[in-house]
């Protein structure tokens, strides 16, 4: 299958405003990718795939993913949020014969990050936040960031995500956490020092 054939596939399962974000998201990858030495087309395929099943029903996500053996953490059974990125995966993959690694992991990680992410990750993960649709206060901020650092910018908005999530007492992912910290591991290693307001 083609771009333009996912295009296709996502314009029937989203609602209008999903189509329109999942194809900004695939633009910035692209830019991105561009500036970082990703694949261009790879990061502009995982952006338009990357919430294939973000408005599909919970129940079904959790089921159609322990129905193809993979096992659910007490958190992920809790926090819906997160499914899409590990059902989205596993839909790419079984529906639509993606064997890539690289979109297939991009798109599996774009919510939560990990430790030890591959560029393409960061580029998908950092695209995600900084898509033309975004209106979030420090969008400008977080822009200009991702043109300059993906680790920078993956820093300032894991930041964000983790204060968000923790002042409304919600789940942290332990996924987020162990990038958090992976991140800043790196920057120590190699005598780096991020500073935000």
């Amino acid at each position: 299958m083609s771009n333009e054939d996912y295009i296709e596939i996502i314009r029937q399962r989203l609602s209008e405003e999903r189509f329109i974000h999942s194809m900004n998201v695939a633009k910035a990858a692209r830019d991105l990718a561009k500036i970082y030495g990703a694949d261009p087309e790879k990061a502009y395929t995982a952006g338009i795939l990357h919430d294939i099943t973000k408005e599909t029903d919970h129940a079904w996500q959790a089921e159609y993913l322990e129905r193809n053996g993979i096992k659910l953490s007490a958190l992920e059974k809790i926090n819906g949020r997160v499914l899409h990125q590990m059902s989205g995966a596993l839909f790419c993959r079984k529906e639509l014969g993606i064997d890539d690694g690289e979109i297939l992991s991009a798109v599996r990680f774009h919510t939560t990050g990990r430790r030890n992410m591959a560029l393409i990750e960061k580029v998908l993960y950092t695209a995600d936040f900084i898509s033309e649709e975004r209106r979030y206060p420090d969008v400008e901020v977080m822009r200009e960031k991702a043109r300059r650092s993906l680790d920078e910018a993956m820093l300032y908005s894991l930041r964000y995500t983790i204060n968000s999530l923790s002042s409304k007492i919600m789940l942290i992912h332990p996924d987020t956490l162990d990038c958090y910290n992976d991140i800043l591991e790196n920057a120590y290693r190699e005598g780096k020092k991020y500073e935000f307001d």
